[in-house]
């Protein structure tokens, strides 16, 4: 997607949502207001596709701002979950989309010729593979993480731990295009994005850390994480959709976070996916690990003086 393209369609959305906001477009009293959702979608978009972690900054942010609504309301929260998801999903194919139809064509081709005859047939194998480990995890351990993962204290400790190990991943030689993957390099990929499913991991931070650990380039560490996202967050999106949309009657006042929340995620991810590229062409990753070590400083800090709970 071109650089004009990018620009259009994100500032047309981020305009729409805020305009949105300001309007009170479907807001209803005794709901998440616009305003917040409006901030929890350009938080989405920007740390989904940057390697910081979304899940731990969507509990982060309204924890430091002590907003209660989705805490006290977990059947808004996972509809609303299922919007932000939906923005940064469409960001990602928007942008890769002459790229996910290619390699769609290549994996279909395949299986009917059931032969990998082309490096498209193989790449889209590869991502295939790297899913399996992330869709079996979700389904498997998604009680799980809800139950127990998730403390303020915890996502601060994800976030240092890992950002030194991308810091070190970092330091490793580009040698290798996402094309020269192996099987199990990709698999070992997809078991690193099933850990990202513990807020503060990262999923782009975690299977860039592993794909430089393999001596990716970064900018086709970045690309391959990017291309990942799209079907584990398609079936996630998808039977979270089903289950709390289609098949339970939809939580009142979801229709107006719903819209900006979505449209936030979907302008500030084209941003972000645009924005990583472009900068990893010519730089490392230690920004965003310096980042992560001031944020989970931060965190660890207003626990430790008491101005807020270890817990959320």
């Amino acid at each position: 997607m071109s650089r004009r393209l990018v620009i259009v369609l994100s500032t047309s959305t981020l305009a729409l949502a805020v305009a949105l906001t300001v309007l009170g477009v479907g807001e209803k009293k005794g709901a998440l207001p616009d305003w917040q959702a409006l901030i929890l979608g350009l938080t989405q978009g920007l740390t989904e596709l940057l390697p910081i972690s979304s899940s731990g900054h969507l509990i982060l942010v309204p924890w430091l701002g002590d907003w209660r609504f989705l805490e006290a309301h977990p059947d808004f929260n996972k509809t609303f979950d299922v919007a932000l998801h939906l923005g940064t999903l469409v960001a990602v194919v928007a942008y890769f989309w002459s790229d996910l139809v290619r390699l769609l064509r290549a994996w279909i081709v395949s299986v009917r010729r059931r032969r990998i005859a082309s490096t498209d047939e193989r790449l889209a194998w590869l991502i295939f593979v790297a899913t399996i480990p992330a869709a079996i995890a979700g389904v498997a351990g998604e009680s799980f993480i809800e139950s127990h993962l998730g403390a303020p204290w915890q996502i601060a400790i994800a976030l240092a731990v890992f950002g030194v190990l991308l810091w070190l991943a970092d330091r490793r030689p580009a040698e290798r295009e996402m094309t020269k993957l192996r099987y199990r390099d990709a698999l070992g990929i997809g078991f690193a994005q099933a850990v990202s499913l513990i807020p503060g991991v990262s999923r782009s931070g975690i299977t860039i850390t592993v794909a430089r650990y393999l001596k990716l380039d970064r900018d086709s560490a970045a690309r391959f994480s990017f291309l990942l996202l799209v079907p584990i967050v398609l079936g996630a999106a998808s039977l979270k959709a089903i289950k709390d949309l289609l098949l339970a009657s939809p939580p009142a006042g979801w229709g107006g976070p719903f819209a900006v929340g979505m449209l936030a995620a979907l302008g500030s991810g084209l941003l972000a996916i645009w924005g990583l590229l472009g900068y990893v062409r010519r730089h490392d990753y230690s920004p965003f690990v310096i980042y992560r070590l001031i944020v989970a400083a931060f965190v660890l800090l207003l626990i430790a003086t008491s101005v807020r709970s270890a817990t959320f």
